[in-house]
């Protein structure tokens, strides 16, 4: 492989996750090229997107840190101050409140699609080398680097590439990098719907056994939906007009917030537990949903994948202080080590919430709410739940 045509890094996927990290690398002084199939469609205020993050107060940070957050904030963001989680079988709730951690917000609701376009803006500023559209086809190894071979002839060599691309990783795939998943036979329905009483900058959620029901809060008024359902019945909530949709999922939240209405159409996205087997092997490193897919119940998804940038930056980093090789195997490995030890530590907890509380069997049922009453009734605990959560 030519020296004179070798990038640093080749970031392929440029998702949330995968742009985050180009940006994040090239602000390290490295030669960063990100391969994408698809140019992300630009943003527009006129209809909300369907999927959003909560993201967590140390993502926010990060994506400050890369020229991006501050645009994403003045576009549309929603801040949330309180947390408010029970279960329908009884039992006391769990709640979280910014006042009572001394933080002015526990985290934002941000579009999917407006993310994805400001982590654009900020790589046409930031002299990525960005090769869109193309696909990745083949993948070469070479000594100290390897090759992208891509769908329209190009080569793509880099000292790492770094797999970005989705659950479904091309590039993952042709590392030879294997992937356990579990099908929950749970699909998640997601829209936007209008509550008769205010959310009170709450993320609110309720677990059923069906399924959590969240509802997230929505900076016009409105709440974003997420509910999960097993297949055949998120078939047949899907299927219901608006006025059954609203009876529906108004029964569902126990008409906390008064009559529920959607305003939007309502989608559905099948729901599993996916763990690559290594996010590191040779010089390709696996990151976000390339690496883990995990249960919406808690919304960590993009959370843990952009905690797969922070870590790998600070690696970086420290090696730039410290004069060593960033790309060293052992550093590379090492950084593996401990994301994957982290995301299944987490893809396992969500998991087993998930198998607790969507079901009615009567042990599970006699336990769950009580739980949730603990941990509110203890100040450490609800602490320790939020730091976790939080990124701390």
């Amino acid at each position: 492989m030519s020296r004179r045509d070798l990038h640093d890094v080749a970031v392929v996927g440029g998702g949330a996750v995968g742009a985050a990290c180009a940006l994040a690398l090239a602000r390290l002084g490295l030669d960063v090229c990100l391969v994408e199939a698809v140019r992300p469609p630009a943003w527009s205020p006129a209809e909300p997107d369907l999927r959003v993050y909560a993201l967590a107060p140390d993502n926010v940070a990060l994506l400050d840190g890369l020229d991006a957050w501050q645009s994403v904030r003045s576009a549309r963001a929603q801040p949330y101050r309180r947390m408010r989680v029970w279960d329908a079988a009884g039992g006391d709730p769990l709640g979280f409140d910014a006042d009572a951690l001394a933080r002015p917000e526990l985290g934002w609701i941000v579009e999917h699609g407006l993310l994805v376009d400001m982590l654009w803006q900020s790589l046409l500023r930031s002299g990525v080398r960005l090769v869109c559209p193309a696909r990745v086809e083949g993948l070469e190894h070479g000594e100290g680097a390897v090759a992208l071979r891509l769908d329209d002839g190009r080569r793509v060599a880099a000292r790492i590439a770094i797999a970005a691309d989705g659950a479904a990783s091309p590039l993952r795939r042709l590392a030879g990098i294997a992937a356990e998943a579990r099908d929950y036979a749970q699909q998640g329905i997601v829209g936007y719907v209008q509550t008769e009483r205010p959310h009170e900058a709450t993320a609110w959620q309720r677990f059923l056994p069906t399924g959590p029901l969240a509802l997230l809060p929505w900076v016009d008024g409105r709440c974003s939906i997420v509910w999960t359902l097993p297949a055949d019945e998120a078939a047949r909530v899907l299927a219901l007009d608006d006025d059954g949709f609203a009876r529906g999922i108004t029964t569902a939240f126990d008409a906390r917030l008064g009559g529920i209405r959607p305003t939007t159409r309502r989608v559905a996205f099948p729901l599993q537990r996916q763990l690559s087997a290594t996010q590191h092997l040779g010089r390709v490193l696996v990151i976000g949903d390339a690496a883990h897919a995990v249960h919406p119940l808690a919304g960590q998804g993009v959370n843990l994948g952009l905690r797969d940038v922070s870590a790998l930056r600070e690696s970086i980093l420290e090696a730039q202080h410290r004069r060593l090789s960033w790309d060293a195997s052992h550093r590379l490995a090492r950084w593996a080590r401990t994301r994957r030890s982290e995301n299944t530590v987490a893809a396992y907890a969500f998991d087993g919430i998930n198998r607790l509380f969507s079901n009615d069997a009567l042990a599970a049922t006699l336990l769950r709410g009580h739980l949730l009453g603990i941990v509110g009734r203890a100040p450490p605990l609800v602490d320790l739940f939020w730091r976790r959560a939080a990124g701390g």
